[in-house]
C-alpha cells in the first residue's frame, strides 16, 4: 500500500461518503450511502431528514471504507472532509466527525470546499486503472450540479479564478424542477435524460439562455459567461399549462419537451465551455458535478473536444455525483502544499476567489 493516505469524509447534502485514496491518486475505497429513497417521496430533500440519516449511516460507512481498503485508521496520513457549501446540518455530521477522528488518532485534518472536490475529481483514478495524463494546465473548469453551475479558470493546482456564474438557477436545479412540472418524480435529471432520448429535441421550441447585456449578467463579473436558467424553466411551466388545458399530456409529448429542454441546457453548457476555453488559452476542460452524469451533454463535449482539438476530461459517472474520493483528492493536494485549512462550518461556494 503506497502512502501517504488521505481518509476523506463528504456529507454536504444527500449522500454519507467516505473515500480513500492513495499519493497516486488512485482511489482504495469509495463508499456512498445514497438518501434518494428517502427524499423520493417529498419530492425534494428534507434538510432534516438528511441530517438524520448522515448520523445513521457515517460509522458503517466508514467501517465499509476501512475494509475495501484494507486499511486501519493508524494507517492514514491525514483526515479530509468538506466544510461547505452545503446543508448546514448535513455538513456538521461529517465535520464533527472528521474531526474527533482527526482528534482521537492525531491526525491531521484539512478542510476542503465541496466544489474545489468537484474540479479535482478529473485527477482520480479508479483502482486497477494505468496511469494516464493529468488534465493540463491553464484547464478551464465546468461545475455543473443541483446547486451550482459556474465555470473557474485554474492556471495551476489551487489556483482558481472565477469566469462565469449562474444568475439564477442551477442546471441541476432546472432539470429537478421541469421533471416535477411534468410529474416524472425525483431526482429529475436522469429520468429527463433517460426519456429525451425517445424524443424529438426540435419539437418544442424553447428559448436559449444567452446573456447578451453586461447589466444583466452577475455584477461583480459583468461578462457574457454567466449562466441564466429561470426564463427556460418558466417557458416549460407555460408550455405544459398550456398544453394541459387540452388534458394530461402524452407520453410521446413528455419525451418531447424532455428532449427540448435538454437540448438548449446542453448547448448552453457546452457552447459557454468551449468559448472560456478558447478566451483563455486553455489546454483542456474539466467537467464535473452531478450534471456531468447526462449522457447528452457527455456525448456533445467529447464530440466537440475531438473536433476542436480540445481535450475534455470527464469523470467515471460513479465520480460525477457527489463522493468523498473527490474530496481525498482535492485534499491530498492541499496536504502536499502544506494547506491545512481549517474544517470548520464554511458555506462560501467561491473558492476564496
Amino acid at each position: 500500500m503506497s502512502g501517504p493516505l488521505v481518509l476523506a469524509i463528504e456529507s454536504s447534502c444527500d449522500e454519507t461518503g467516505i473515500a480513500i485514496v492513495d499519493d497516486e491518486s488512485r482511489i482504495l475505497a469509495n463508499v456512498v450511502a445514497s438518501q434518494v429513497a428517502l427524499h423520493a417521496p417529498s419530492g425534494g430533500i428534507v434538510p432534516e431528514v438528511a441530517a438524520r440519516a448522515h448520523l445513521r449511516w457515517i460509522v458503517p460507512v466508514l467501517d465499509e471504507a476501512l475494509a475495501d481498503a484494507g486499511a486501519t485508521v493508524a494507517d492514514l496520513d491525514a483526515v479530509a472532509v468538506t466544510s461547505g457549501p452545503g446543508l448546514v446540518g448535513s455538513l456538521l455530521v461529517g465535520i464533527n466527525f472528521a474531526k474527533t477522528l482527526a482528534w482521537a488518532h492525531g491526525k491531521p485534518l484539512v478542510g476542503v470546499n465541496h466544489l474545489e472536490g468537484h474540479l479535482y475529481a478529473g485527477w482520480l483514478r479508479d483502482p486497477g486503472e494505468d496511469e494516464r495524463d493529468a488534465p493540463p494546465f491553464p484547464l478551464v473548469g465546468l461545475i455543473v450540479s443541483g446547486g451550482h453551475t459556474f465555470l473557474v479558470e485554474m492556471r495551476d493546482h489551487l489556483t482558481y479564478r472565477l469566469l462565469g456564474t449562474t444568475v439564477d438557477d442551477a442546471a441541476g436545479e432546472a432539470f429537478d424542477k421541469v421533471a416535477k412540472l411534468l410529474g416524472l418524480g425525483y431526482p429529475g435529471g436522469p429520468i429527463v435524460d433517460r426519456l429525451a432520448r425517445t424524443g424529438n429535441d426540435r419539437a418544442v421550441r424553447l428559448p436559449g439562455t444567452r446573456l447578451t447585456h453586461a447589466d444583466r449578467n452577475a455584477p461583480h463579473l459583468k461578462g457574457d459567461l454567466d449562466f441564466s436558467f429561470s426564463g427556460l424553466k418558466t417557458a416549460v411551466l407555460r408550455l405544459v399549462r398550456e398544453r394541459q388545458e387540452s388534458g394530461p399530456l402524452a407520453e410521446q409529448e413528455i419525451a418531447d419537451i424532455c428532449a427540448s429542454f435538454q437540448r438548449v441546457i446542453v448547448t448552453t453548457l457546452v457552447d459557454r465551455a468551449f468559448e472560456a476555453a478558447s478566451r483563455h488559452g486553455a489546454k483542456g476542460i474539466g467537467v464535473s458535478g452531478g450534471v456531468s452524469a447526462n449522457s447528452r451533454l457527455r456525448a456533445e463535449l467529447t464530440f466537440h473536444g475531438e473536433q476542436r482539438e480540445m481535450p475534455t476530461f470527464l469523470p467515471s459517472l460513479a465520480l460525477s455525483t457527489d463522493n468523498a474520493a473527490m474530496i481525498a483528492a482535492a485534499g491530498l493536494r492541499r496536504m502536499r502544499a502544506g494547506l491545512f485549512a481549517p474544517a470548520d462550518l464554511n458555506a462560501d461556494p467561491a473558492l476564496a476567489l
